[in-house]
């Protein structure tokens, strides 16, 4: 039984329909693929300033003949509270809403109507089908997080049961806990591994030092695809050796979906069957392939809420391969986060720290952005901007989640501030340690 598919549909999400569309876009040839892509930025924006009092506001000066005068929106343009940015005639039951994971310090709320969120999936199972990878009977060893309360943790593990997912802990890394890792291994046919980068990357020293390779351990495993972090060249050739199967670099944003995946042939392409992406300069100008700069992307289907021209706070560069029917990304600068080394020896993923951001982001917009700093073994510094100062019930609430997710008795040391340092690329770095 196709248990993802099935639960989609049972969710409102019209797959099989999106599958055509998706199939009829990569049908056309190039001179109907640029028409097609012209024809959806136009109606996009046209919709929404039509229809979203929000846009319709942002976007006062836009001319539908010239795409340069769509003003690019970033994500502190966003941080109002959702009722304010639908689209009209979009209630809660005619949309997907999500929260997005705050790994550039800039969380907010965001919807996607049913069919767009559909549409995202159909792209996810396509590119995943390339490496004969199947969402309803591939078996997924994921290294990913998990909400700890209680209701969000059995809605990740019931998920994790239709998407035939078996979840590691990414908040222990230690070498005990490798160990166990191994051993789940051994005994289940996983056909590949998907997750964060530096946890998988953790895995596989654990790996090196043991002088084991997982696939002669694990023969059914196809490929491991990372995710959410930067993959540098150094870690890819030792995932590629110790985990001994083909190492996808995946790159998305959850209120975008997949923006690019690496295909058999090691080239990132972009996702340009249902988004729109460019690379611009600081004045907003688009640059030639090669250059660096933001990436920029419009979501040319969401009509619940406008994602266009929307600046995701991270810097690449195109190939000077591409075409605009062929976008490869060539360079992804600043997804990195550091691994959190604690008193005990405990290691966890950076990212671990993506589910204590979740007991400051409220929809109402207050913390605007945060980072947390490692100063030492056992203390961390979270500097965040906000319209009020955090009170003694959210300051106790982030320590327990602390507690929860790391370990007790760390110093947490809470700093408001009127403006965060930035690196080079203007992107906040969520995490970072010292140590």
């Amino acid at each position: 039984m196709n248990l993802f598919d099935l639960s989609l549909k049972l969710n409102g999400f019209s797959i099989n329909k999106a599958k055509r569309v998706l199939k009829s876009i990569q049908n056309k040839n190039d001179k109907e693929f640029n028409t097609y892509v012209e024809t959806k930025k136009q109606e996009i924006v046209a919709f929404h300033l039509k229809h979203n009092s929000f846009y319709k506001n942002f976007a006062k000066n836009a001319n539908l003949l010239d795409w340069n005068s769509i003003p690019v929106m970033t994500k502190q343009d966003l941080q109002q509270p959702l009722e304010q940015r639908l689209t009209i005639g979009f209630s809660q039951r005619k949309i997907y809403v999500n929260k997005t994971s705050g790994s550039s310090g800039n969380p907010f709320y965001f919807a996607k109507d049913k069919f767009c969120h559909a549409l995202t999936w159909a792209v996810f199972i396509n590119r995943y089908s390339l490496f004969n990878l199947d969402f309803n009977s591939s078996k997924q060893a994921r290294f990913y997080g998990i909400p700890l309360n209680t209701s969000s943790y059995y809605k990740e593990r019931f998920k994790d049961i239709l998407g035939k997912r078996y979840r590691f802990s990414v908040f222990d890394l230690s070498y005990n806990k490798c160990e166990k890792n191994l051993e789940k291994f051994k005994d289940s046919k996983f056909n590949y591994i998907y997750g964060y980068t530096s946890a998988i990357v953790q895995f596989a020293k654990f790996l090196q030092q043991k002088k084991v390779v997982l696939k002669t351990i694990c023969p059914s495993i196809k490929a491991c695809i990372v995710t959410s972090e930067m993959l540098f060249e150094a870690d890819k050739t030792l995932l590629k050796t110790y985990l001994g199967v083909p190492i996808i670099n995946e790159y998305g944003a959850a209120e975008l979906g997949l923006i690019a995946f690496q295909n058999k042939e090691d080239e990132w392409l972009i996702n340009n069957e249902d988004l729109f992406v460019e690379i611009l300069d600081e004045n907003d100008t688009v640059l030639p392939y090669g250059k660096e700069g933001r990436i920029v992307v419009t979501s040319l289907y969401n009509k619940a809420h406008p994602f266009i021209r929307y600046d995701l706070g991270d810097i690449g560069t195109f190939s000077k391969l591409s075409t605009p029917e062929k976008l490869i990304l060539e360079k992804l600068i600043g997804r990195t986060n550091d691994i959190v080394i604690l008193p005990s020896g405990k290691k966890a993923a950076g990212l671990t720290f993506y589910y204590v951001t979740k007991t400051v982001i409220e929809n109402d917009g207050n913390v605007k952005e945060f980072i947390i700093e490692q100063l030492k073994l056992d203390a961390f510094k979270i500097s965040y901007v906000s319209n009020n100062i955090l009170g003694d019930t959210q300051v106790k609430a982030i320590k327990k989640a602390i507690t929860k997710y790391l370990e007790p008795n760390l110093n947490i040391i809470f700093k408001r501030e009127t403006i965060l340092n930035r690196a080079k690329s203007g992107k906040l770095k969520q995490f970072k340690s010292y140590l």
